[in-house]
């Protein structure tokens, strides 16, 4: 044989075209443009478009997102693909104007106090004006100050790590309706090491997390606003989609196969490829496999020949939700809107979960003179919720609006985006059945997972998740 003879095409087949998958698609593209190897990529959609529900629709003069409608830049990877794709100059970051959340209390929007970021306070005197806690409550979280770091190391939920820390109405008024608005999760349940393990963090290095909060926010200088830290969010000047359709336009030289379900895996001698079998009676051979599918579907594709992995993907719990998009005039609302949304804790007993006001957050949203609302509904804590058609669901959440912002009339649009079973819980145990998952997904050389059932639900953990599928798989073929 020639040495200096070409290396033989090498296939590889990334399932799923979400945002995980078309990060892993291009991130292939990438490595073998700058390796120059030959390499065929074929991407599986099961749906007739690419990027799932998610996406930018403009609707009578609104610019509206169906999924997320931003992602954090503090986590880079988001921040890194668009620079590569050519969007850099794209970016936008939420007007400082509305930089605070409201959150409902006795049926009354109130802001929460400046200075507290999902679960922690970087200023005290807010906190005491604040008609969020009660006096006991106030005096509790002060407690937070004094007392001794946990030792004993073990996850813990998020319920369990503020109540010890903070105190139950921290918890239920303030910390509950803000994760849960991110993670649409139970947070008697929600592992915290999984999900927000810099609080972990901050109290083994300070004791307490409001000494470190304080030092945080001093160091950084702004510790203006009060929820989410929302200066550290971005989004594309007219919505999520740019990011898609770049994502997209680089696949050109891929095979992107729409309407194409993956049905059946059967893996190749020694677990070195494998046979894909599509609904349409198709059989392909591929030297490596990315499977960016929410967890319990991969497990359906590997559970006849790798039985204890598919038993843990399965074992992950996903919620499902919905979002529902509404344009309003703003003659035709009371509230002043002045923030960037609204959170709902459980304790109040409301039918919504959150409201965003986007058109608040980010320019062009919604036309002159108009608000653009997107109310989320369902979770693992109101999961009955979604069984609702479409008509039901807007009138209920027509209901909330007016009672809870003084919303009136018909709105000028409507759009309703269902997520269902998309949202996977990271539950008490989290990290250690994500190891049992990759160690056992290791002893298969031609598989690799990807997605938000792992290490990160947000846009930069699935690029992420899906750029290092990719590069695991070049190095290896």
């Amino acid at each position: 044989m020639n040495p200096a003879a070409p290396t033989s095409v090498r296939r590889v087949a990334v399932i799923g075209g979400g945002i995980s998958g078309l990060s892993a698609a291009h991130r292939l593209t990438e490595l073998r443009s700058e390796s120059q190897r030959p390499l065929e990529i074929t991407l599986f959609e099961a749906s007739d478009r690419l990027a799932g529900v998610m996406g930018t629709e403009e609707i009578d003069g609104y610019h509206v997102e169906t999924g997320a409608d931003s992602f954090i830049t503090d986590k880079p990877w988001a921040v890194d693909l668009a620079k590569r794709l050519g969007l850099e100059d794209r970016l936008i970051s939420p007007d400082a104007n509305y930089r605070r959340s409201l959150v409902l209390h006795n049926g009354k929007p109130q802001p929460i106090p400046e200075g507290f970021m999902l679960l922690a306070p970087s200023k005290i005197g807010p906190v005491l004006k604040s008609p969020l806690l009660s006096p006991w409550g106030k005096l509790r979280l002060g407690m937070e100050y004094l007392l001794p770091r946990g030792n004993n190391g073990e996850d813990e939920s998020l319920a369990h790590f503020v109540r010890r820390r903070l105190g139950r109405e921290v918890l239920d008024r303030i910390v509950q309706p803000l994760v849960g608005g991110i993670y649409t999760s139970d947070p008697e349940k929600l592992s915290l090491r999984a999900t927000l393990p810099r609080f972990l963090d901050m109290e083994k290095e300070h004791r307490s997390l409001i000494r470190a909060s304080r030092r945080q926010s001093t160091r950084r200088k702004d510790n203006s606003g009060s929820g989410a830290r929302y200066g550290l969010f971005a989004t594309f000047a007219t919505g999520i989609s740019e990011l898609f359709e770049a994502l997209i336009a680089s696949l050109k030289n891929c095979d992107v196969r729409m309407n194409t379900a993956v049905t059946r895996l059967t893996p190749g001698p020694e677990n070195a490829s494998a046979t894909l079998e599509t609904a349409d009676g198709r059989h392909e051979e591929f030297d490596a496999v990315i499977a960016a599918l929410p967890a319990y579907r991969v497990g359906d594709l590997v559970a006849a020949f790798a039985a204890p992995l598919a038993a843990q993907l399965q074992s992950i719990e996903y919620a499902s939700s919905a979002i529902v998009v509404t344009g309003h005039r703003l003659a035709d609302v009371a509230n002043p809107l002045n923030a960037f949304g609204l959170v709902i804790p459980a304790v109040e007993n409301r039918k919504i979960l959150a409201v965003s006001f986007t058109s608040r957050k980010f320019p062009d949203r919604a036309p002159n003179d108009c608000v653009q609302l997107r109310t989320f509904v369902g979770g693992a804590m109101q999961p009955g919720l979604l069984e609702l058609d479409d008509k039901q669901l807007l009138s209920l959440v027509r209901s909330e609006l007016a009672e809870l912002l003084g919303v009136q009339g018909e709105p000028q649009i409507a759009r309703i985006a269902r997520y269902q079973q998309a949202m996977p819980q990271y539950h008490v145990g989290h990290l250690e059945r994500v190891e049992r998952i990759e160690a056992a997904a290791a002893t298969l050389p031609f598989f690799e997972l990807a997605g938000n059932a792992y290490h990160g639900v947000g846009i930069p953990d699935c690029v992420h998740s899906g750029e290092q599928a990719a590069e695991r798989v070049f190095s290896r073929i």
